[in-house]
């Protein structure tokens, strides 16, 4: 019997840590924004379909799941521009198939025209859409990962 009461109170912090993270956890911070880049008011997707599926997200609530809430991050500088898109649903997000359709098309994959990309986990997703090698899509994807991946 003694066991189980501190095993239990194990599992409840455990699990209290595991599902208290937010989209706020997941944004970049100023501090953590590359030297170059600022943040811009709006969407700046490089293609039309990502900023559509943020936009009309609870459209596709049949095939996704129902959102909880949503933010999106701008950036620009000289050479780079793109919008980080965080999606939090009340249950496990559930639309790769229709996701992957949406924004890549047939191809079923990021290519030059449409080089979005997505990481779904749990509740959340978010969306990069940046071109190849952009560097605040790097740093994002990197705070997403080690966040994200220790749950």
């Amino acid at each position: 019997m003694k066991i189980t009461i501190p095993l239990s109170l194990l599992f409840l912090l455990l699990t209290t840590t595991v599902f208290s993270q937010t989209i706020a956890d997941l944004k970049l911070k100023s501090k953590e924004i590359p030297k170059g880049y600022s943040l811009s008011d709006g969407h700046i997707c490089v293609s039309p379909q990502a900023c559509t599926f943020y936009t009309d997200i609870e459209t596709y609530s049949n095939m996704t799941g129902v959102v909880k809430s949503k933010a999106v991050q701008s950036f620009k500088n000289k050479t780079d521009n793109g919008s980080i898109m965080y999606f939090e649903f009340e249950n496990r997000f559930k639309g790769d198939r229709f996701l992957q359709g949406m924004l890549w098309g047939k191809d079923g994959e990021p290519t030059d025209e449409h080089p979005e990309e997505y990481l779904a986990e749990g509740k959340f997703l978010i969306i990069w859409s940046f071109r190849p090698n952009s560097k605040i899509k790097e740093k994002s994807e990197a705070k997403v990962d080690a966040i994200l991946q220790k749950e």
